[in-house]
């Protein structure tokens, strides 16, 4: 009975579990050198390394879109990892208009999909 608890109190928290932009904003006119806030609810950030539950750290896709559930955040120009369990960066970005997601992923880098990314647009001056 006891284990059925626990068990639902940890689906529960997956459930409520989301990651969000602190800064910017969505729909922001920002400087193309602008600082980046990532939160987290329901989450534990950590390292990359390790794996467990409910943990993992950030990865910014910058005009790109969310990585699908159980695929690894490719690295390159346009996907930075954080597997340091880094909350923040400075960016420097060109004008225009872009896209920024955030997505979790665990301590491999496999995404946690849809559910736990975020994307904003952002308007560079």
């Amino acid at each position: 009975m006891l284990a059925g608890l626990i068990l639902g109190a940890s689906s529960a928290m997956a459930d409520n579990a989301r990651v969000f932009f602190v800064e910017p904003t969505d729909g922001a006119t920002i400087p193309g050198h602008v600082k980046v806030v990532m939160g987290a609810e329901g989450l534990t950030i950590e390292p990359a390394g390790k794996v467990h539950e409910h943990a993992g750290h950030f990865h910014l896709i910058i005009d790109g879109s969310y990585v699908p559930k159980g695929r690894v955040v490719p690295k390159d120009e346009k996907h930075l990892h954080f597997g340091k369990g880094q909350k923040e960066t400075i960016l420097d970005l060109s004008p225009g208009k872009h896209t920024l997601t955030l997505q979790f992923a665990d301590g491999h880098h496999v995404s946690y999909g849809k559910k736990l990314s975020q994307s904003i647009q952002v308007m560079v001056k």
